[in-house]
């Protein structure tokens, strides 16, 4: 554990230190015990807001916030906006109202650094973490500030991207991806197709019960409060190659490339070169940073400037997630 900064603010027990590390990813607010946190976060939501915007993340340790309902309490005294999870791309399952598993998906495979609901008109501006239980082994939750990994990428990337966004395309095929109802949580095919329309997607039923969609959206978004430009996205998230070898590879194969579940392309359809994959790649390898969770940890990510990954692990880990503060493409507030 890196040492306290000297600058430190104080709520009766509760200390916040934003020098976790030189590059400040993430702050740090220190407690000893649960008594006193839900006031001091109600009346200091402003200090957690500026912590937020400049660090792009802030991590509360020892507060013990280790069961579902002070999670929920957490969120209550953070945001008057805790969100509910829709146009789903990952399987999770609600534990309580606006609480959520983290993913329930392959203890032993990598989740790779994206923000949170990028592929989306609108999206939200936190999304939270807590540690019911730590892992044995790995488990940590990356994160690479996105503010910075726009910066490492060259002139030439970036005006294309600018110019012409990222396409999404997905279909929806049961026992290898969502399925179009876990998605848009409905089993009406009308229901679907309205959302849709509502939400700027393109659809079309490849027979009577597979889906195909595709969108359009920005690559980079400035934040609604801060204004800074982010690499704001899920271009490599949800391209083909981000998956292990022989698991794209496999699918490629299997299912053509407008077929497989989850791939993206330039907005005008364009495939993303190979190298600019890598170069984007690089960049979020080189801003990624780490640290061990302990039971009870909470961690409040900036979506729109910080993006987060998960590792492999063993043991018995179960983080919880919520989301809060709706932003959309045409600008948001807290």
């Amino acid at each position: 554990m890196p040492s306290i900064s000297r600058r430190r603010e104080r709520g009766g027990s509760i200390t916040v230190n934003d020098a976790w590390r030189s590059a400040t990813l993430p702050a740090l607010v220190q407690g000893d015990g649960t008594a006193g946190l839900l006031s001091w976060l109600t009346q200091n939501r402003s200090v957690v807001d500026e912590l937020t915007l400049r660090n792009g993340a802030v991590l509360f340790r020892g507060f013990g916030v280790d069961t579902p309902g002070a999670f929920r309490h957490f969120m209550d005294a953070l945001s008057d906006d805790v969100l509910g999870y829709g146009e789903r791309s990952s399987p999770r399952h609600e534990v309580t109202e606006g609480v959520y598993t983290s993913t329930d998906h392959p203890a032993d495979q990598h989740i790779a650094l994206h923000n949170e609901q990028s592929y989306t008109l609108d999206w939200p501006l936190r999304i939270v973490f807590s540690c019911q239980r730590a892992a044995t082994t790995g488990g940590r939750t990356p994160l690479a500030d996105s503010r910075r990994v726009l910066a490492r990428l060259s002139d030439t990337t970036v005006a294309k991207f600018r110019d012409l966004g990222v396409r999404y395309v997905r279909n929806y095929i049961p026992g290898i991806s969502l399925t179009w109802q876990q998605a848009f949580q409905t089993d009406d095919k009308s229901e679907a197709e309205a959302y849709c329309a509502r939400n700027d997607i393109s659809c079309e039923w490849l027979d009577d019960d597979q889906l195909r969609t595709w969108q359009i959206r920005p690559a980079i978004h400035r934040h609604p409060v801060s204004g800074e430009p982010s690499w704001f996205n899920h271009m490599l998230f949800f391209h083909n190659s981000t998956l292990p070898a022989e698991v794209g590879e496999g699918l490629l194969a299997a299912l053509g490339e407008s077929c497989l579940p989850y791939h993206t392309y330039y907005g005008d359809g364009q495939r993303i070169e190979d190298e600019v994959v890598e170069e984007v790649r690089a960049a979020y390898a080189a801003e990624t940073v780490s640290f061990d969770w302990r039971q009870g940890d909470v961690l409040v990510v900036e979506n729109m400037l910080t993006a987060h990954a998960r590792e492999p692990f063993e043991g018995p880990r179960r983080i919880l997630a919520a989301m809060a503060d709706r932003s959309s493409a045409a600008g948001g507030a807290r």
